[in-house]
């Protein structure tokens, strides 16, 4: 018998859609907050919830051999100071959707200039705008998993040009032309808008400086879907005042919830959401913890099985 301990804020969600899969061999404990999964950890030995929990739990479930991460992001669990002899795996294929949704909504806001639009309606001021066909449009999106494919994919469909940037400089679907780091300069000049989908490892952080802005056209807008530590804000505010770049979209930050003092929150230029361009809907990660229950029933390797040193 295996014992799982969900622990989540959403907790009584996910125990309910664990329970209608019919899972074998399997014992469900739910919790919402540490002091009541400390409780219940003896002899647990799969743990599905969010790192932030996860993370302050590890050391005291003796058992553990696996631990399914309700969020995409799992940097939480991939500390150096926490333990690593277990299976961690994340969510993938699930994000996808949402952050089209996300990024081309601002996209298109920005293109058919409905910002403009609303402020000519409160002044009673008919003027048409101009805008441009979406095949005229250049998008960079750097990251190239499943979230950037996704968002390559449906670029695709508006007819909008696609290039991308990852590690590895290997070729991706729907994507023109991918880059490496060390063409950086290339890959940034001559972008219209530029989506990043980094995972917060030290290799990711301020990926998003000084250097890497002035790289940028003037009108180019930042689109940040991944994660805060890819942007040094403060080099960000100064070429956003500066007019170095044309805008910036930013629904992460280093610090959340982002400072009241923040100047982002002030700048003309920027648009602020909180942390929500895609979020984990219970129904979707229960259906990946239930697929790889099944694979860990038949010792079979896990879905998004995560490498602590990589940090994904």
């Amino acid at each position: 018998m295996n014992k799982l301990l969900i622990l989540s804020s959403d907790a009584p969600e996910y125990g309910s859609l664990v329970a209608d899969a019919g899972l074998p061999h399997l014992e469900v404990t739910l919790a919402m907050d540490i002091e009541s999964a400390a409780a219940q950890l003896a002899g647990c030995n799969i743990i599905l919830g969010s790192p932030q929990l996860v993370a302050d739990v590890l050391g005291l479930a003796e058992s553990l051999e696996w631990v399914q991460s309700s969020w995409a992001g799992v940097n939480l669990l991939c500390s150096p100071d926490l333990r690593r002899d277990y299976v961690l795996t994340g969510v993938k294929d699930v994000f996808g959707p949402p952050m089209s949704e996300y990024v081309f909504t601002y996209l298109f806001a920005f293109e058919r200039r409905v910002f403009s639009m609303k402020s000519d309606q409160t002044e009673r001021r008919w003027k048409p705008l101009p805008y441009r066909p979406a095949s005229e449009i250049s998008l960079g999106i750097v990251g190239l998993g499943s979230i950037g494919r996704h968002l390559a994919r449906t670029a695709r469909e508006f007819g909008i040009r696609v290039t991308g940037m990852n590690r590895s400089g290997k070729p991706c679907d729907d994507v023109d032309r991918v880059y490496t780091l060390e063409s950086r300069a290339d890959f940034f000049a001559g972008l219209d808008y530029v989506v990043l989908i980094l995972p917060d490892t030290p290799e990711t952080g301020d990926f998003i400086n000084a250097e890497t802005l002035a790289m940028m056209k003037e009108t180019t807008v930042l689109i940040n879907v991944g994660r805060g530590n890819a942007v040094n804000e403060r080099d960000l505010v100064r070429a956003l005042r500066q007019g170095d770049i044309g805008g910036a979209v930013l629904d992460v930050f280093v610090e959340e919830p982002l400072d009241q003092d923040s100047p982002l929150w002030a700048l003309p230029n920027v648009f602020v959401t909180p942390h929500n361009a895609a979020t984990s809907f219970p129904k979707h990660i229960a259906g990946i913890f239930t697929e790889n229950y099944r694979r860990f029933l038949r010792n079979e390797p896990l879905l998004y099985k995560v490498d602590f040193e990589l940090g994904y």
